[in-house]
């Protein structure tokens, strides 16, 4: 028991971890237009292959809503034959990027971009999975989705049956909004599960005439990427998907390990070794022709609130699942579709960062731009361009910010003539300072102050120093600059540096 001295902790929350993850597994796959089983093989692998590996030793992987609208343009474009290759060559190229130690840069990522992208994938899972919880095809763009949705209830309403399946993904939504405020004994089931579990009971109960998860086997869905699949990597289109998968997965896993980081006191993540971890899991789930994988916030959270202390929880969810799989597929075959919807609807509406975007319009209205532009681009366009596109506005919010500076000149009437300096003082704004010094009164004390100042490079350095020289009347005091660690006086200069 020595060599394991936190299996009791670990196998209670492994169990947990599992309840939560059968029916996120199932309804990520049907609402990714694949068969419901691949989805469990992504968790199994997520647990047995990523969870033995270093890296973050408490967050669960496996398929993640954030990742469904994508894997569903891929399968409509490219069918669900050439999935395998492209979460395969997702996985190798993750490999390379952990390798190379590129793991930790992805947390360079501007956040606003990385909220830009959940909300953005968050409407559009909500609004296409609407159109599921209805029993109705739902349109293939993401602004069709929303568009439709009037005309899609009031189709709804003329039928018996897609009343029905909403009632049913209603209910589900209900319940697991509702399932918190149950006693904390019940809530040892996951809502969830626990909405799922009174779905499938009343619809079975009631015959209502509602759509159920199609059931193929664990070893029919599994197809490992055969040689046309290969061919497609000769053609251009299926590249931007590839490392589309790449980079958001990535970009996912890391900031779930960072969030999870903030839960326990426990080892840190390693984010190169977490980056190897991730692509020698979507490497396998290639090989296996299955979703691919990212870390999960919401498994991983209920990993460590129900006391996990080492990996071994996340190993052990992955043997329940293959156990589940294996033993009882046919209690796939017995939920309702339009329940899976309801899980989907209230994950996506779980993605919508609604505090983030009021606490950025209040302190940071160019994040809160980035983040409102990122996620209409996803909608209107699609992932991988939305995504783009909000990474350039960060750039270019960089690139402005960059070059902003900032003067400030106070003048009290009696004593020296203050010069606030703030920002970038770089040589593309050399002309606007010299213009505010040089207009400045010869025969007055003047202070600059830098201890503003971010960046100020040789070339605003070398014109500061020639204008403190030359600026003041022989009988004034020359100028003194305070916080003078950019600009170093010697001691023929008359710029006089002093700490502030």
């Amino acid at each position: 028991m020595s060599k394991f001295p936190y299996l009791r902790q670990d196998f209670a929350a492994s169990i947990v971890v599992f309840l939560v993850a059968v029916p996120l597994c199932v309804g990520v796959a049907v609402a990714s237009g694949v068969p419901a089983e691949l989805g469990l093989i992504t968790g199994i692998v997520g647990g047995l292959v990523t969870g033995f590996l270093p890296g973050s030793s408490l967050q669960v992987s496996g398929p993640a809503a954030g990742l469904t609208v994508l894997v569903f343009e891929a399968v409509s474009e490219f069918g669900v034959a050439t999935l395998g290759v492209i979460v395969l060559m997702a996985g190798l190229l993750q490999l390379a990027m952990g390798f190379f130690a590129i793991g930790r840069w992805f947390r360079a990522i501007s956040v606003a971009v990385v909220e830009g992208m959940l909300c953005g994938i968050g409407l559009v899972i909500i609004a296409g999975q609407v159109y599921a919880a209805a029993g109705l095809k739902a349109p293939e763009t993401g602004i069709g989705k929303i568009a439709g949705l009037p005309g899609a209830f009031a189709d709804a309403l003329g039928s018996t049956e897609a009343l029905a399946s909403l009632a049913i993904g209603a209910g589900t939504i209900a319940v697991i909004v509702l399932w918190k405020k149950m006693p904390k004994k019940a809530q040892a089931v996951p809502g969830a599960l626990a909405a799922v579990m009174l779905a499938t009971v009343v619809s079975l109960a009631f015959s209502l005439p509602v759509a159920t998860v199609e059931v193929e086997g664990l070893v029919d869905v599994i197809q490992p990427p055969g040689a046309d699949a290969l061919g497609e990597l000769a053609g251009p289109a299926i590249w931007g998907t590839i490392i589309a998968f790449a980079l958001i997965a990535s970009a996912e896993s890391l900031f779930s390990a960072a969030a999870v980081d903030r839960l326990h006191d426990g080892p840190r993540t390693q984010y190169d070794k977490e980056m190897i971890a991730q692509g020698a899991g979507n490497t396998v789930c290639g090989l296996l022709g299955a979703l691919p994988m990212t870390a999960v916030i919401v498994r991983s959270s209920a990993n460590v609130n129900a006391g996990a202390k080492t990996k071994a929880s996340r190993v052990l969810h992955g043997v329940w699942l293959l156990l589940f799989a294996a033993a009882l597929p046919s209690a796939l075959g017995l939920i309702p579709l339009p329940a899976l919807a309801g899980i989907l609807v209230h994950a996506g509406w779980k993605l919508i960062p609604f505090r983030q975007i009021a606490a950025l319009w209040r302190s940071h209205k160019g994040e809160a731009l980035i983040l409102v532009v990122t996620a209409v681009s996803i909608v209107a366009v699609n992932m991988f361009e939305g995504v783009l596109i909000g990474l350039a506005l960060a750039v270019i919010k960089t690139a402005w910010e960059a070059s902003h500076l900032k003067t400030e000149v106070i003048d009290k009437g009696a004593g020296p003539i203050q010069v606030y300096l703030s920002g970038n003082a770089t040589f593309l704004r050399l002309p606007k300072i010299l213009d505010s010094l040089e207009s400045l009164p010869q025969d007055r004390p003047i202070e600059v102050d830098l201890s503003r100042l971010y960046h100020l490079d040789h070339a605003c350095r070398t014109a500061l120093e020639n204008w403190a020289e030359r600026h003041s009347a022989p009988d004034t005091d020359p100028v003194k600059v305070t916080n003078a660690d950019p600009v170093k006086a010697t001691n023929a200069d008359p710029v006089k540096a002093t700490e502030p």
